[in-house]
């Protein structure tokens, strides 16, 4: 009888969790998803408890699916979306106030005033982050000043943390290096809590969880409805952190890119730490047990990816649906010199032009929506090299190969569009799942079902690789053409 991990994928719009067998393959999988609150404008929220309940929702249905007896499960890993974060009473576990999503802009002025006050170049370089809403600082600075329980029982954390603490019937205060990383509290270097940027938060050390690598022991479980106790939490990571590791981009300047709404991506820099001269931020993809240094990476995305082909379909009604923009891209060699800029919310790195606009310029008598189709698919792949060469230079190295996950990988042509305006190969692996699969394998290798990286790498097998079929110079030209179009944006 094999063995199995239970990996828990917890995300912004629900929570996943599925059962992966030794051969890390998906045996079953079950999603859930929970309500998004929007108290006031650029506010977002999540209920704790409709968090909580979607994962024991998610185990109940993937072990009744399966059939899997849950004494087979020999270890839990844990991916969740970053930066969400909350507090609650350690003695009742009751949340003092929701969770503040990622998404979250309420402390916009604080990351202003701390901006005025010069805090900025002290944090990044200390963290790797810009000042920015997004990460959880501010959002427990907040929660800390508007909060009137009873401080002293009072403890913090990124999703991960709670679903441990939940995990373990409270036993359990923990997060990993990658989800620390993004809190804008802990030191890249040190790997520890900044003394420094805890005063600059205003936010005590003593709510807050102990970092410990990503595939040490975080904890058992206890009191979870359906499992048995005493299974071992082996495995944390951020999401885009576990899908970098669930792709096997164990090497240095290997990288992957998750093509949903926006796109995601990250590179494996190796121990080297990193910092960007394009407006990039500086990530720990992960530690493991056992390793001297923590594996660090360069992150970027594109706000519009996939979101570009939803527009086709809801703001200008071009396709029914979104799976017909290939069909319809394919009916053109080229865009004939048809340019679509999708800087529908501004652009992101490594231009960084909030103003920007989207724009679709170059049309002529004889353009249609074969043209327009194609230009999108152009975009979505052109934005991505922006980005990526942006990594390399800051690197210094050649981009190895770029791995992809995603809902758009089911698209061949883009895959082969990028791997034409890269010149190098598009790996799309078998389980596109990737966090979960990520998660999978840290927890996996932390209880010993593999016994190394090596052994994962021949578990995650490509199902196909699209291989670079354009000349230099084709290539020079058409990057050309794209930048002039972004420059006209902004």
């Amino acid at each position: 009888m094999s063995n199995y991990i239970l990996a828990i994928d917890q995300g912004t719009t629900g929570s996943t969790v599925a059962l992966v067998n030794q051969r890390g393959q998906i045996k079953s999988v079950v999603n859930k998803e929970f309500k998004q609150i929007y108290p006031q404008p650029g506010w977002v929220e999540h209920n704790p408890n409709d968090i909580w309940k979607s994962v024991l929702t998610c185990i109940k249905e993937v072990l009744k699916k399966s059939k899997v007896n849950p004494k087979k499960i020999v270890s839990i890993g844990i991916t969740n979306q970053r930066e969400t974060c909350l507090l609650w009473d350690k003695k009742t576990g009751a949340p003092t106030y929701n969770a503040i999503v990622w998404q979250c802009r309420r402390t916009t002025n604080i990351c202003n005033q701390l901006k005025k006050k010069g805090y900025e170049q002290q944090v990044q370089k200390k963290t790797g982050l810009v000042l920015d809403p997004y990460f959880s600082a501010t959002k427990l600075s907040w929660l800390l000043k508007n909060t009137k329980a009873n401080k002293k029982n009072l403890i913090a954390g990124n999703i991960d943390t709670y679903l441990i603490w939940k995990l373990t019937s409270g036993q359990n205060h923990v997060t990993d290096v990658s989800n620390a990383s993004r809190t804008s509290l802990m030191n890249l270097s040190t790997l520890n809590w900044d003394d420094d940027l805890l005063k600059v938060f205003k936010v005590n050390k003593s709510v807050l969880p102990e970092i410990k690598n990503s595939n040490d022991l975080f904890g058992m479980t206890k009191s979870v409805p359906g499992l048995p106790d005493g299974i071992p939490i082996h495995g944390v990571a951020g999401d885009q952190q576990s899908a970098l590791f669930g792709q096997t981009a164990f090497k240095q300047g290997e990288a992957k890119c998750t093509f949903g709404t926006g796109s995601f991506i990250l590179m494996n820099t190796g121990a080297q730490k990193i910092f960007s001269k394009h407006g990039l931020l500086t990530t720990v993809a992960w530690k493991l047990k056992g390793d001297q240094h923590a594996t660090y990476a360069l992150e970027g995305g594109a706000f519009i990816c996939g979101a570009a082909v939803q527009w086709l379909r809801d703001g200008l009604g071009l396709i029914q649906s979104s799976d017909q923009i290939e069909r319809l891209a394919k009916k053109v060699d080229s865009s004939e010199g048809v340019e679509f800029v999708p800087a529908l919310t501004g652009l992101g790195s490594p231009h960084w032009q909030p103003q920007a606009r989207g724009a679709i310029i170059g049309l002529t008598r004889g353009s249609n929506k074969h043209h327009i189709a194609r230009a999108t698919l152009d975009a979505m792949a052109l934005q991505n090299v922006d980005i990526l060469s942006a990594m390399a230079s800051d690197l210094g190295k050649k981009l190895k190969n770029l791995r992809v996950d995603g809902g758009a990988v089911k698209n061949n042509l883009l895959l082969q569009l990028q791997a034409d305006y890269l010149g190098t190969s598009i790996i799309k692996p078998k389980t596109i799942e990737t966090t979960v699969s990520g998660a999978a394998y840290l927890a996996g290798l932390g209880v010993g079902l593999w016994k190394s990286k090596k052994e994962l790498e021949m578990i995650n097998r490509a199902e196909k690789v699209f291989i670079n079929k354009m000349t230099a110079t084709a290539r020079k030209k058409r990057l050309a053409s794209w930048q002039k179009a972004v420059q006209s944006t902004f």
